[in-house]
């Protein structure tokens, strides 16, 4: 049996949470660069106007809340108007806190709040934005190994070790990483795939916010290559997951293979 033909980036409509900065900006300019066009969804205080426009034509702005269906409707909205369709949803959109479960010294609890607005962000605006898309991916025709879409959502090396202080963060990316599985198997009638990835320290503007010596810290956690990830690698692995259309319901760890410790 021939094997099936992977499939091209260019031509491809893709929307990208998060798209403003980090590792959904290097997504975007690197599927542009491709051919493909994009929608970036991030907050109206960002920068996405400008990134925008930095991209060119192939590339619109999307004021967007993840958790407001309404923002999100409107988004793919913009996406068909502008470029036809929507082929492939990127959830880079995430925040963090760092606080204890119990801080002992200010006899002070983790704040029901913080918990909430974590994973109402992270997890259920992922969900709101796949939920969604997949409507929009279903109304395509079928290339021809019958695939009508694509979902790429980024977990987190903490779903799996989390730290002191990232129960919130933790829990969030753990709820990524157990529903890739039903997502996908729910949406494989459709011919849609879902996927996510997990990346470990990575070079995106929250790090590189940090002092030099903690940065430095980070990096030597890191057996291979001993640094910060790129967010062009990032990227990269995700025109690899398009374009590859057998990796389907797995999450994959992109890390430089460290195993963080407590």
């Amino acid at each position: 049996m021939a094997a099936a033909a992977c499939r091209s980036v260019k031509g491809l409509v893709a929307v990208i949470t998060g798209g403003a900065s980090g590792l959904g900006l290097a997504t975007a300019e690197r599927l542009v660069g491709l051919g493909a066009s994009a929608v970036l969804l991030d907050i109206p205080s960002s920068n996405g106007e400008e990134q925008a426009k930095k991209l060119g034509s192939s590339c619109a702005f999307a004021p967007t809340d993840v958790t407001s269906e309404k923002d999100v409707q409107a988004a793919l909205a913009l996406a068909k108007e502008k470029f036809g369709r929507v082929d492939v949803a990127v959830n880079c959109a995430g925040i963090a806190v760092a606080i204890k479960t119990y801080n002992a010294k200010r006899n002070q609890a983790h704040t029901l709040e913080d918990f909430q607005r974590v994973i109402n962000v992270n997890l259920v605006g992922t969900f709101n934005v796949i939920r969604l898309a997949a409507g929009e991916m279903g109304q395509n025709e079928p290339d021809q190994g019958g695939q009508r879409g694509v979902i790429i959502n980024t977990a987190s090396v903490a779903a799996y070790e989390g730290q002191v202080g990232q129960a919130a963060y933790s829990a969030s990316k753990g709820g990524i990483v157990g529903m890739t599985l039903p997502i996908a198997r729910d949406l494989a009638p459709m011919g849609i795939r879902v996927i996510t990835i997990a990346p470990g320290l990575f070079g995106t503007p929250l790090l590189t916010s940090l002092p030099e010596k903690v940065r430095n810290f980070l990096a030597s956690q890191v057996p291979f290559p001993n640094r910060l990830g790129h967010p062009a690698e990032y990227a990269h692995l995700v025109q690899s997951i398009i374009e590859n259309p057998f990796i389907n319901g797995e999450v994959i760890r992109l890390d430089g293979a460290i195993r963080m410790q407590p």
